[in-house]
């Protein structure tokens, strides 16, 4: 059998003979396997050696099987999220989070952010452009200041900014900012938008805003949110700074499902 093995097919015969007698390629109690299997130690390892040459001969083969494992992981990971956003569909689209767009719109698109996010940055006017083209886009928006302490204070800042009726022009002039922030420029553009400071400092202490930062911060790492932008629209999970376009046809797809 063995010798066959040495003057046939090479790799399929050596893979369809391991796979038909039970063996693994490992190193795990190797003897006791073999003996289970009815082959021999010194044959185990001849076939093992026939397998590691095709290998080196063949490294392509470890390439495709590489690629081959890392697609099907990602496809699982998206099937994860996708679970994960259906679960927490409440949270996710029907929290007290700040609105833009239509409240009662036929489609909710939600984005994670952060005030210091370059790429948040520009895709601001992505979604404003969004919500100006459809009267039924309802967007929703999620702090997540996970940039140091300065976003952090800003997200306080921001939802502390919904009391005075300010969020969204706050929002939009805080994010247009080019710079790094500072608690000086946080509370300068708070001063521009027409905010009262002293008020917005006292708004920004209550613990209902802390909760909804740590609600955000949990909700992003159950759906697999590692960085900002992101976007949920549907039970999809949308990473990254997308186009005016992909992100029409993201909110089309969700109208039309």
């Amino acid at each position: 059998m063995l010798m066959n093995l040495r003057r046939g097919s090479g790799w399929l015969t050596a893979i369809m003979l391991i796979v038909g007698l039970g063996l693994a390629v490992d190193a795990t109690a190797p003897d006791a396997r073999a003996q289970s299997s009815g082959i021999d130690t010194a044959d185990r390892a001849a076939i093992e050696e026939i397998v590691r040459q095709y290998i080196l001969d063949n490294p392509d083969v470890v390439i495709e099987a590489l690629a081959i494992a890392q697609q099907r992981q990602e496809q699982e990971e998206l099937e994860r999220r996708r679970l994960e956003v259906v679960a927490r569909h409440d949270q996710i689209f029907n929290s007290s989070s700040p609105v833009m767009g239509n409240p009662d719109g036929d489609v909710t698109l939600v984005e994670f952010f952060d005030y210091q996010c370059t790429y948040c940055k520009r895709v601001l006017d992505t979604v404003f452009e969004a919500v100006d083209g459809d009267p039924g886009l309802r967007v929703v928006f999620k702090d997540l200041p996970i940039l140091g302490p300065e976003s952090i204070v800003a997200a306080r800042a921001s939802l502390a900014a919904r009391r005075q009726g300010l969020y969204v022009e706050y929002h939009n002039t805080l994010m247009a900012f080019r710079g790094r922030l500072s608690e000086e420029v946080i509370f300068q553009v708070a001063r521009d938008v027409g905010l009262d400071v002293d008020r917005l400092r006292r708004d920004m202490e209550a613990p209902e805003i802390a909760e909804e930062i740590r609600a955000n911060l949990l909700l992003a790492d159950s759906v697999g949110i590692r960085g900002t932008p992101a976007f949920i629209i549907g039970d999809e999970v949308v990473p990254g700074a997308v186009s005016l376009q992909t992100l029409q046809g993201l909110i089309e797809r969700d109208r039309s499902s």
